[in-house]
């Protein structure tokens, strides 16, 4: 398994993964050493999300293999789906999952999410509109609705 550690608007990230995939990307609560030469196959989940900083990348298409149970993986194809600029409720995935009831289980999937921003548990908010919680700090977040959709979060918040 390799690893590496870049700098990012929002702090230092740490990204791990190998020749089958990501397997996860974490902001980090502390200054680290940043990696002076990326692993190979880490290196195009550098590049996109530096682009993605940079605003010239909406999208992210990247071998993805998180540890999860079916539920959650499932739980984060979903959040996948959530476009670039858009948010959804915890309610509402639930719904598009298939059962209004696991609205609770759907929030503790999203909030396991191990592939920060590369699957957009960010954009998903509260039912009214709030910002809800959210693992890397909700200043995080908001920053991330922001750089998303400057002019629809400003009038939203």
């Amino acid at each position: 398994m390799e690893e590496c550690i870049i700098k990012s608007p929002l702090g230092f990230t740490k990204i791990v993964g190998d020749e089958d995939g990501i397997v996860s990307v974490t902001v980090l609560n502390s200054e680290e050493k940043i990696t002076d030469i990326i692993p190979i196959e880490l290196e195009d989940c550098t590049i996109q999300l530096n682009e993605y900083f940079e605003g010239t990348r909406k999208e992210f298409d990247l071998k993805l293999n998180p540890s999860g149970t079916d539920f959650q993986k499932k739980i984060w194809t979903l959040l996948k789906s959530i476009p670039y600029g858009k948010t959804t409720s915890y309610l509402e995935l639930s719904k598009q999952y298939g059962d209004v009831k696991a609205i609770r289980a759907v929030a503790n999937a999203n909030g396991k999410n191990p592939l920060w921003i590369i699957v957009p548990c960010h954009r998903v908010i509260g039912s009214d509109g709030s910002l809800t919680g959210y693992a890397g700090g909700l200043h995080r977040k908001k920053w991330l609705l922001e750089h998303e959709s400057p002019y629809k979060q400003q009038s939203l918040f």
